[in-house]
């Protein structure tokens, strides 16, 4: 087994009320003079109360095309991918150059080289660290990022693998496009990063005391016993970006509360039951908060008790949807929590594809 030893996040500092965000997107998306209250309406119920974004909310009508938000895009993804794997690495006892993998992952925008290999040089990773950057895995990668260093780590024990996620959300959203896609978009997404170091079994970090057990490490995080990916048929629609002269532009479908409900309450029963366990069992629920109507879903479809999901709800008031850095952050507010040593967790994502990635835990 692997186990992980932090999670840590790293949000930029312009952070906003969603009020104040709804007034100034809907000047950037709608055509002059129309009715707001479709957008007003979405932007009320996204149940989103602040968020954090790249640039001061007066900088995004200065953007003028996709090249300079993506030019930002970088700078801010280097500086926040930093800031968060240093914070993760201290937290776990290793320094920079105990790093065997790094995996980088994103979906809001582009880089080559990519983002893990500029922080080589500026975090001091050794030369020869293994580097995996994933793009395209949208809202999933948090959790399937963690179940591909589990699978890397498995044989090799003695290793230290960190997943980084940057998501910069607000520079992907698409100016004069009153699409419904683009108005969810602009009311449910937010920016940020996080980084999670997973290592092998045989491995501690400086800070761990001799002696000492996983369970008794005060902020360790939990073991991982096993991870499921799963694609669902003719959903290639359902979610992801239209890539074109002014960018991504989103593809978010009406239907994925309803793929929720289709699928995700089989899929999980299903992997539970391969180790022996029931939904009763799971005393922490690490969901990704994909909004109210897909966590609505989640919580029908699997008959989760009141209260089951308040982490992720907390997370998408205080930050809104952060793609893949969203279950991240989940995570760590959970190992925070404590759950009670030795039973199971489970961490739940969905994204475009349409697809789904369960990882199996042990707190």
């Amino acid at each position: 087994m692997t186990r992980i030893a932090a999670v840590r996040g790293a949000l930029p500092p312009h952070r906003y009320p969603q009020a104040e965000i709804t007034d100034t997107f809907a000047a950037l998306c709608l055509p002059t003079g129309a009715d707001r209250r479709v957008l007003d309406r979405v932007h009320a119920s996204a149940r989103v109360d602040t968020r954090h974004l790249a640039l001061p909310l007066d900088h995004y009508a200065k953007l003028a095309d996709f090249g300079a938000a993506n030019d930002v895009w970088l700078e801010v993804a280097v500086d926040l991918a930093a800031e968060a794997t240093e914070s993760a690495l201290g937290a776990a006892g290793f320094g920079a150059r105990d790093v065997d993998l790094i995996l980088f992952t994103t979906v809001t925008g582009l880089a080559v080289p990519s983002v893990d290999a500029r922080l080589i040089g500026r975090l001091g990773l050794r030369e020869d660290v293994k580097r995996l950057p994933v793009f395209g895995l949208g809202c999933v990668a948090g959790a399937a990022g963690i179940a591909r260093l589990h699978d890397y780590l498995r044989d090799r024990p003695d290793q230290v693998a960190v997943l980084v996620s940057v998501e910069l959300c607000s520079l992907t959203l698409q100016r004069d496009d009153a699409s419904m896609a683009n108005v969810v978009a602009s009311a449910l997404f937010g920016d940020g990063a996080a980084a999670v170091v997973v290592c092998g079994d045989d491995r501690r970090g400086a800070g761990a005391e001799p002696g000492r057990g996983h369970r008794d490490e005060p902020g360790r995080g939990p073991r991982v016993i096993a991870a499921r990916s799963r694609m669902y048929p003719d959903s290639e629609r359902v979610m992801g970006w239209d890539v074109g002269g002014s960018g991504f532009r989103i593809v978010l479908g009406a239907d994925v509360p309803e793929m929720a409900r289709t699928h995700l309450g089989g899929d999980v029963r299903d992997f539970l039951a391969d180790h022996g366990l029931t939904t009763t069992d799971v005393t922490a629920w690490v969901c990704h908060p994909g909004g109210p109507r897909v966590l609505e879903a989640v919580a029908e479809t699997l008959d989760l008790p009141a209260g089951t999901l308040d982490a992720t709800w907390r997370s998408l008031a205080a930050t809104g949807n952060l793609s893949s850095t969203s279950v991240l952050h989940v995570l760590r507010d959970t190992i925070a929590a404590r759950p009670e040593p030795g039973t199971p967790g489970l961490m739940i994502a969905m994204g475009p594809g349409f697809c789904s990635e369960l990882v199996l835990v042990e707190w």
